[in-house]
């Protein structure tokens, strides 16, 4: 949809020159020689400049200089100075123009080359996560703050360990290329140690050392781990200063499992606090698990509201893990009216019955 209206804005503005010289044309013949409106024939290659390459620029003001011409002959211009300094004046206005617009073809193949670096270094980051692993169906969106961003500081990762799933999701404090680096480092400390440490503890230990070491007390994560055992039908959650899973039952019902005590964000624990502590939540066929950054919860409506995750609950009933999730992610952006203001990453976990 957005496409659409996008080429379609585009064809009009690409118009647009000839347009308004076709105006300028008629206006000028309808008042008569007496009057003189050539000069603002310049206008179309002006307008050119802004929106076309500077092919199209100078090719349109040839077009409005052979106008000018005819114009300021019906006008009587060239029976003094007039004419010449209005045909001096579209020359001059369609080189300005031609050399802005090859300035801006050149800086917006420089953005395009960028944006295509920025998708790459996105799939080596954010890989795609497994579709399904076990019983377990597993979706995840990305929606960024900026139409223009591919990535930032919000991060998650499925692995299929000897220990169980193992799931982490977390935002990065900051913004920015810093924020990327040390979200990359934490991904590559999880994806490496959730198939060697044999429990959450050890695991959010061996993060913890990782972002300390390289962030030197700069940057902390917010990040819950999950551990999903489906034999046991059971979840086993470390929360790292982030916000709480939403756990939807197979009866309709939801639930925000807290843990006893919030460990500090990682990269914060030489500063003492309380030490991790993880806790178990039962997770039967037919539930649903909801891990997700503060950039869901947080999205405001135009007077301000947050958004209530727990009431739109109902709109993950679909069976299919991907189409619940799209549907989810259509109605946060849809409840902040534009863009958010902070990047949003949500994982869901569908336990599907056998």
């Amino acid at each position: 949809m957005i496409t659409a209206e996008r080429e379609e804005a585009h064809m009009v503005l690409s118009w647009l020159p000839f347009v308004v010289m076709a105006v300028v044309a008629v206006v000028d013949l309808t008042a008569g020689p007496g009057v003189g409106f050539v000069p603002l024939v310049s206008l179309g290659p002006a307008l050119a400049g802004l929106i076309g390459t500077w092919r199209r620029t100078a090719l349109i003001g040839v077009v409005a200089l052979l106008l000018c011409a005819g114009l300021g002959a019906y006008d009587g211009l060239f029976e003094s100075r007039r004419g010449f300094t209005a045909m001096a004046t579209v020359a001059g206005v369609t080189l300005a123009g031609a050399i802005a617009a090859g300035t801006r073809g050149r800086r917006e193949a420089e953005l395009a080359s960028v944006r295509s670096i920025a998708e790459v270094a996105q799939r080596v980051l954010l890989r795609p996560v497994p579709r399904s692993a076990g019983p377990l169906q597993v979706a995840v969106s990305y929606t960024s703050a900026l139409a223009e961003a591919r990535i930032g500081g919000d991060l998650y990762e499925v692995v299929a360990s000897p220990y169980g799933v193992r799931v982490i999701v977390g935002d990065v404090q900051g913004k920015g290329l810093a924020a990327v680096e040390t979200a990359a480092l934490v991904l590559g400390a999880f994806r490496e140690a959730a198939h060697d440490e044999p429990d959450l503890v050890t695991l959010a230990a061996r993060l913890e050392r990782s972002v300390a070491r390289e962030a030197g007390g700069e940057k902390f994560v917010t990040a819950i781990l999950a551990e999903i055992h489906t034999q046991n039908r059971v979840a086993v959650f470390l929360n790292c200063g982030h916000p709480a899973p939403m756990l939807v039952r197979s009866d309709g019902s939801v639930d925000f499992p807290r843990p006893p005590a919030y460990a500090l964000p990682l990269g914060l624990g030489v500063h003492g606090g309380e030490p991790p502590c993880p806790y178990r939540v039962g997770f039967a066929p037919g539930g649903q698990l909801l891990l997700y950054t503060d950039g869901v919860t947080e999205a405001r409506d135009p007077d301000g509201n947050f958004y209530p995750l727990e009431e739109r609950a109902g709109l993950l009933k679909e069976s299919d893990a991907e189409a619940a999730l799209e549907a989810l992610r259509k109605d946060v952006v849809r409840h902040a009216s534009g863009p958010l203001h902070d990047d949003a990453v949500m994982l869901l976990l569908c336990y599907h019955k056998r």
